[in-house]
């Protein structure tokens, strides 16, 4: 018996987030999101202006959401290579630099891992991008 192929899209967003996003992006212009395996806030997803965060070597693009690019660690990416990223909105204080800090609403990763056949679908984007 095989398994259907629900959503094998690396990151996804929430209603809410790309509610947000598209709030952060009329007032900001086009953004940027990095998720990073730090602590405190570098643990969660940081939403910058477009060209106003560096990525690097060490970064990997995993996906778009509401036309919005994000990126992650490559350590992080590795490690939840077998999992989706799926942006949310939760109530709280946002990360001190990340865009929607002062709005009493916060990014929040969540993950979900791969189905055997989902995983099968992104293996060859990950050979590629988490090398």
């Amino acid at each position: 018996m095989t398994e259907d192929v629900i959503d094998a899209r690396r990151v996804v967003a929430t209603d809410k987030a790309l509610a947000l996003i598209a709030e952060l992006e009329a007032e900001h212009g086009s953004l940027l999101f990095h998720q990073s395996g730090g602590c405190c806030d570098g643990s969660s997803p940081m939403c910058y202006p477009a060209g106003e965060f560096r990525t690097g070597d060490n970064d990997i693009l995993l996906g778009w959401v509401g036309g919005t690019p994000v990126y992650i660690g490559r350590a992080q990416g590795e490690a939840w290579k077998h999992t989706q990223l799926i942006l949310d909105v939760v109530p709280g204080r946002g990360g001190m630099f990340s865009l929607e800090n002062g709005r009493e609403l916060r990014f929040l990763s969540r993950g979900r891992v791969f189905s055997p056949s989902e995983y099968d679908v992104v293996k060859a984007e990950i050979a590629t991008t988490c090398r």
